[in-house]
């Protein structure tokens, strides 16, 4: 008998419609501009129904016949939303004939010219270091935002392919929300330094492209009424994600009641008397920046966040110089800060022979600042207090405050535990902030006539007496905010 003949190879892998053919895959408009994309990191989608796994399986399976011998890797969090997926994608719609073998303890799929797909899933942080020593030609994530920045750069790392012609590149599909969402938004949407990157100064926005896509650009869905419908029928987060894919907005959002017109305020417009309580909070952290933050209480009773200050690779005694520079009014003259709040942490953790807290002290009380003390870090009575305050609309923070701005609408709430939110890179300035609300409103601070003595410096005991009487009740009343019992956090 006449041996039977073997399948040809897939051709015409740099024209991708052309080839896509011989797999019976027909991609949609936005899905071409994905495929024939250079870049070297892309991201598609942004909304439910617009094809983004679709596109990403192919676009691997499309990468491995480039070059004959490559291996190609696609990626979800967890095994049941691979199987869900990208392999319920692969299993059902990729011709037999177009592949040697598919490995289904391995999963792994090899192709007629000898390239690979292999299917994967990182449960945890680590797992990413299963591919330790592996290359990738291309590497597709499918939806990112379930991962850390840290997993995306190590998986960057295995992207490379010895072929001296081969273009190694990578792509994610995705809907906002997660914990991923504020890294995914920095560098593909706002397409800036993502929080966390250890050298921002590396980023090149050319290098990344977003092909926005939503269910209007699928012509399977578009006309679909009922699930347009059903996507409609989601709580407003959800809805706005899904369907609209707006970034500003998402499910499991923490501060959702956060709206820049509403909780900033120009640096100009912020007015504070010489004589205004004022306190700094401090994150500490060397290669996590450090996020430093000024604050006050106006006489109405609102917090004013007035002044920020984030950067990594400072000793203590370089902070407490920055931070001294920094405490300044519009007219040169130093501030009078009550209180100085430090991250708990900084008080046990050592260099040399002092504590950080310890050497940053001495370089404060140097500069005539106050030294610190442990801020509160009760997690969940923080954010509840910075969440009440911003629904009562006493708290405000300058715009020069860009980072912390920018931060809080990313918080995304803990699964494990709901009225927390998920530690995440980047996180700094949300964590300094709570410091300084959630320490300095606090019962037990210095009673109004110790402040108010401070300020008196008539030395005739007559005078004195009156100008201390007059004192103490400004600092009565704003010492400690008008805080509505609304927004007090149990046990006020």
């Amino acid at each position: 008998m006449p041996s039977k003949s073997k399948p040809a190879v897939p051709k015409h892998a740099d024209k991708p419609e052309r080839f896509f053919k011989s797999f019976k895959y027909g991609p949609f408009d936005r899905q071409k501009e994905f495929h024939h994309s250079g870049a070297k990191y892309r991201l598609f989608g942004g909304a439910a129904g617009p094809g983004k796994t679709k596109a990403l399986l192919y676009e691997a399976i499309r990468q491995a016949h480039l070059h004959p011998g490559v291996d190609t890797l696609l990626m979800r969090r967890t095994y049941p939303e691979l199987e869900a997926s990208l392999l319920t994608y692969f299993r059902r719609d990729v011709p037999r004939e177009l592949y040697e073998k598919y490995n289904e303890a391995k999963h792994v799929v090899t192709w007629l010219n000898g390239s690979t797909t292999r299917f994967a899933y990182c449960d945890s942080e680590n797992d990413v270091y299963r591919y330790q020593g592996a290359e990738y030609l291309f590497i597709g994530v499918d939806e990112l935002t379930h991962f850390t920045l840290k997993q995306w750069q190590f998986l960057s790392s295995r992207n490379r392919c010895s072929i001296r012609k081969a273009r190694p590149c990578m792509a994610g599909a995705t809907n906002p929300g997660n914990i991923g969402h504020a890294w995914v938004k920095a560098l593909w949407v706002d397409r800036v330094p993502a929080p966390g990157m250890d050298r921002p100064d590396q980023y090149d926005a050319d290098d990344y492209a977003f092909i926005r896509a939503t269910i209007a650009d699928n012509p399977l869905f578009k006309d679909d009424t009922q699930y347009h419908k059903t996507l409609g029928q989601l709580p407003e987060a959800l809805r706005r994600a899904f369907l609209d894919g707006e970034w500003d907005v998402y499910a499991g959002q923490y501060f959702d009641i956060f709206a820049p017109a509403r909780h900033t305020v120009r640096p100009e417009q912020v007015q504070l008397d010489a004589w205004t309580p004022r306190w700094i909070s401090i994150d500490w952290g060397f290669e996590h920046p450090s996020a430093v933050y000024w604050h006050a209480t106006r006489s109405d009773g609102v917090v004013v966040t007035y002044r920020e200050f984030v950067q990594n690779h400072l000793s203590p005694r370089m902070l407490a110089a920055a931070i001294a520079e920094r405490s300044v009014d519009r007219m040169g003259r130093a501030e009078r800060v009550r209180d100085v709040y430090l991250s708990p942490d900084a008080f046990a953790q050592r260099t040399a022979d002092a504590s950080i807290a310890e050497q940053l002290g001495d370089g404060l009380a140097a500069a005539g600042l106050p030294r610190p003390a442990p801020a509160d870090n009760d997690r969940v009575g923080g954010w509840m207090l910075m969440y009440q305050a911003l629904e009562s609309d006493h708290w405000l923070i300058a715009e020069n405050c860009t980072r912390l701005i920018e931060n809080l609408p990313t918080l995304t709430r803990d699964p494990a535990n709901v009225e927390d939110t998920l530690k995440c890179d980047g996180d700094d300035p949300a964590d300094a902030a709570r410091y300084g609300l959630k320490s300095a409103l606090e019962p037990g601070r210095a009673p109004a006539d110790v402040v108010a003595a401070e300020r008196v410096t008539a030395v005739d005991p007559t005078s004195r007496a009156i100008w201390l009487k007059k004192f103490s009740a400004e600092e009565s009343r704003r010492l400690v905010p008008v805080i509505p019992r609304r927004w007090r956090p149990s046990g006020w």
